[in-house]
């Protein structure tokens, strides 16, 4: 069969496309379309060797005939749609009531074939392979219901083809959407293997001319002092900039489908002349909520150092991935703080430090401890789990 849609159209919009489905399913609607003049071809046999039996024949031969139609149109129409499995599901239960016209009662509970025998089926499978493990399921349960409703005194056979119409119809199904599962995850990945070829090549243009350049006026610069030292110190943070500006790029670009964040790429952007990010080599994927409050916990230490740590302090941020939690620790040689300094603030009411970090921390399940020494910097060690739920209400600001 051609178009087929992609699994998150509605069914009635498929469009006309046969690459918008995996394989598998244009196989599965290929088998439909042998399936169904099959059944309705042993449903001829079946009526025409038993209508000596047949109460009314003309009727019976009367439904065979608009399943021929349906089954010849079916063949001309190759689009496939969720009003025309409605119709074939309407089709293949009328002809199954239609037996109890046809044949006598004792006949009936006897166990003999209903009118189209097995055609139903394929109103099954349609459904199944255009909705998925869902829609098999609900269209082989409707038929059942309806075989139950036609023979009125279910038999084992009767209750047999039923069950197995529905592990039909559902296992099918299941099979689809496996199918278009599989297949969105690989379209996600070619366009996403795309973007990363593309921001390679950029990648490379700006480290081959533009970064280069900078490095080298940043070193000239610092050869001729004076105000070319100071041309060179811009161009060295300006480096700097670019490089953490490429590396987060290249993070954002590994971003997946269901809602994580790689930590690096928003901590690199906190990189500068007096803040250096060490991060490791793979992607840190935590959920984007916990990221978030990380990151802004980074900052507030960040901010500490810049308005406490004195002219000149360098401040470090090492990034730990260990695997169920992630382990972040900023630290500075600063002008540090005496022992018991935070506990004094809290007393104090001043909650910048508890708030903004602890708060942050606590609210992502985990915690933060300082490692304070005056004259020697300080050191925030921040662990949180990587899983944990994300509450809805984050607690006080500052």
């Amino acid at each position: 069969m051609t178009d087929r849609g992609q699994p998150d159209e509605r069914p009635d919009e498929r469009s006309d496309e046969r690459s918008d489905e995996p394989g598998v399913v244009e196989a599965f609607w290929k088998g439909i379309d042998v399936l169904r003049p099959l059944a309705l071809a042993y449903a001829v046999y079946a009526a025409w060797s038993r209508q000596e039996q047949m109460v009314r024949p003309e009727v019976a031969w009367a439904v065979l005939g608009v399943l021929a139609a349906w089954t010849a149109f079916l063949v001309v129409h190759r689009r496939r749609t969720l009003t025309l499995v409605l119709v074939e599901l309407a089709l293949a239960a009328g002809a199954i009531l239609a037996t109890r016209v046809v044949d006598r009662e004792p006949v009936i509970h006897a166990g003999s074939p209903t009118l189209p025998t097995f055609w139903p089926a394929a109103a099954v499978v349609s459904a199944a392979v255009l909705l998925g493990r869902k829609g098999g399921f609900l269209a082989a349960l409707v038929i059942g219901v309806v075989d139950l409703l036609e023979v009125q005194d279910p038999t084992f056979h009767t209750v047999n083809n039923v069950v197995l119409l529905l592990l039909i119809g559902t296992l099918i199904g299941y099979a689809v959407d496996l199918a278009r599962e599989g297949h969105a995850k690989l379209r996600a990945a070619l366009a996403l293997e795309a973007r990363v070829r593309e921001r390679e090549r950029l990648a490379r243009t700006v480290h081959d001319g533009v970064l280069q350049t900078l490095a080298f006026i940043n070193r000239r610069g610092g050869q001729l002092g004076g105000e070319a030292a100071d041309l060179g110190g811009m161009a060295a943070e300006q480096e700097r900039r670019l490089r953490a500006l490429v590396t987060a790029t290249e993070a954002d670009e590994q971003l997946p489908p269901d809602g994580e964040v790689d930590l690096r790429a928003l901590l690199s952007r906190h990189a500068g002349e007096r803040v250096q990010v060490v991060a490791p080599a793979d992607a840190v994927l935590v959920p984007a909520p916990t990221a978030t409050e990380l990151a802004a916990a980074v900052g507030a230490a960040l901010d500490n150092v810049r308005q406490h740590a004195g002219e000149g302090a360098q401040a470090w941020v090492l990034v730990e991935d260990e695997g169920d939690t992630v382990e972040l620790t900023v630290r500075d040689n600063g002008a540090g703080m005496p022992p018991g300094r935070l506990d004094e603030a809290a007393a104090d009411g001043r909650l910048g430090v508890s708030s903004s970090i602890r708060g942050r921390l606590r609210d992502c399940g985990g915690d933060a401890e300082w490692v304070v020494r005056e004259g020697s910097g300080v050191t925030v060690r921040m662990r949180a789990p990587k899983r944990a739920p994300h509450p809805a209400s984050g607690g006080e600001r500052v």
